[in-house]
């Protein structure tokens, strides 16, 4: 679709709240910038733009630039009664920027990114303290001249914002390793239209329940984080990856499941199903005489695995070894640094590959799970097999393929990520695919696994959250929202249900 093409409805702002927006914030109204932020990176999103249907575009974009210009924002949004849909890096893949009226006639986008500096280091201390807008590779960029990483990777990287990884409690790719967002938060400060909160005394406090892990992961409905501190690392002076192969999942589970609790895990920790491992080689042209040998050696099968090792040359090495002996007495099979590096270079090609798919007719998606490693095995089948229920094709065309990976390790269990695919149908792609999204949550739930483990809840999700935390757990959420937005104007729809 065209700009020109796309269906968007007049502004429904008033002239008297855009007037008093503009005396405090940066104010945009215009057909381009409105379009841009009528969602996020969901597979709904995505079919809605491309289909020219902007209708729930926001009224206005506003721009603050300071948490002074956030609170006043909110202020007059309270006061006048507008919805405002926090936005920073938009790749949510979960409808979490989605705007949503929920009987507000007027809505804005929140877009946070000129609020992009990182305000403080600690190298000492290894802390840095950052505005919501900025960017993760300009954020790597200036903690690199203090000799400092985030180690916060995730497929979002080149777009995601820092504040959209603490609203939504991400995790990255090497978080087995450097920690989930969650953890790394030490401080953090947020615009409420209540007025403000300011929480966290690093390194550690006993005084009562930790209200910062009641913000972290809040997806801007109880108020806007406007500066978080963070802990930050050394940079890594040596990167090792490589690529080993399991018999099958569950050798590679049970490997994985002994790296975890025996302290022997690299920092990042990648296990593909045989349907990924198949895809993986597929795409990357292995050789016949390579896949030859694989067979030969009982391989032909297996089921891939990527390890990465960072820090000082000494650590890497003697870390390293741990893993590998691991790794090798439960029968992996190595295959050399190549593969490895092959994915490194890749590791954010993902969100892409998906628009190139969207373009060849293919409905295409993720979707993420976490379960204890006693249920693991199960949760994999269970779901894999709901998708492929879901999405079978009574036309007989050639039928749905979903492939998964573990990529975080805890002690107690791993989470798994699926990617899903199967011919589009025209007209129907919203539908097909919410009927798969219903059917795996349901399945996700019903064998006990969490509904998310780091895409967030959304508006997809949200449904699913008793389920999560019960009747009285959304009571109590329900609860923080009145008293710190009492006339719910803050993102809604997302999270918690009304």
């Amino acid at each position: 679709m065209s700009l020109d093409e796309v269906r968007l409805r007049p502004s429904a702002l008033p002239d008297i709240v855009r007037e008093k927006l503009a005396a405090v914030a940066d104010v945009r109204g215009d057909r381009a910038t409105r379009v841009a932020r009528s969602g996020g990176k969901s597979y709904k999103d995505l079919i809605r733009r491309r289909t020219g249907d902007a209708e729930d575009a926001p009224d206005a974009v506003v721009l603050p630039d300071s948490h002074e210009s956030v609170r006043s924002v909110l202020e007059i949004c309270a006061d006048l009664g507008v919805a405002v849909v926090p936005y920073g890096g938009g790749t949510s893949v979960v409808g979490g920027v989605e705007p949503i009226r929920a009987g507000f006639e007027a809505l804005i986008s929140l877009d946070l990114s000129r609020m992009d500096r990182m305000t403080d280091v600690d190298a000492e201390s290894l802390l840095a303290t950052f505005e919501p807008g900025l960017r993760t590779p300009r954020a790597e960029s200036l903690l690199a001249e203090h000799g400092l990483t985030l180690g916060h990777f995730p497929q979002s990287f080149e777009q995601a914002s820092m504040g959209g990884y603490v609203a939504t409690r991400s995790a990255g790719q090497a978080s087995t390793g450097y920690g989930r967002i969650d953890e790394l938060v030490q401080a953090i400060k947020v615009a409420t239209p209540a007025g403000d909160l300011v929480l966290g005394r690093p390194p550690a406090s006993a005084a009562g329940p930790d209200l910062r892990q009641l913000m972290v992961g809040s997806e801007g409905v109880f108020g806007i984080i406007t500066g978080m501190t963070l802990r930050v690392h050394r940079r890594p002076e040596r990167r090792r990856y490589e690529a080993f192969i399991f018999h099958d999942f569950d050798e590679g589970i049970r490997a994985f499941r002994r790296l975890a609790q025996e302290k022997a895990t690299a920092d990042v920790c990648r296990l593909s199903d045989e349907d990924e491992t198949r895809a993986s080689l597929t795409m990357s042209g292995t050789s016949p005489i390579a896949a030859t040998y694989l067979r030969l050696r009982g391989y032909g099968k297996g089921c891939l695995a990527i390890m990465g090792w960072e820090g000082k040359p000494g650590d890497v090495a003697r870390r390293r070894r741990a893993t590998v002996a691991v790794l090798k007495q439960e029968g992996a099979l190595g295959l050399g640094a190549k593969p490895g590096a092959a994915w490194e270079r890749n590791r954010y090609s993902g969100p892409y590959l998906r628009d190139d798919l969207l373009d060849h007719g293919v409905l295409v998606d993720t979707l993420e799970t976490a379960a204890p490693w006693s249920r693991i095995r199960t949760v994999h089948t269970t779901v894999a097999d709901a998708l492929r229920v879901a999405l079978r094709d009574p036309g007989g065309s050639p039928g749905p393929f979903v492939m998964c990976h573990v990529s975080h390790l805890y002690e107690t269990g791993g989470s798994l990520y699926y990617t899903f695919m199967a011919k589009a149908e025209r007209g129907r792609e919203v539908d097909q695919w919410e009927a798969a999204k219903v059917a795996a949550s349901d399945a996700i739930v019903a064998a006990g696994a969490t509904i998310t483990h780091h895409h967030a809840v959304g508006s997809e999700h949200a449904a699913w959250m008793q389920a999560e935390v019960g009747d009285l757990g959304l009571d109590v959420l329900r609860a923080v929202k009145t008293r710190l937005d009492p006339a719910g104007i803050l993102n809604p729809g997302k999270l918690v249900l009304p």
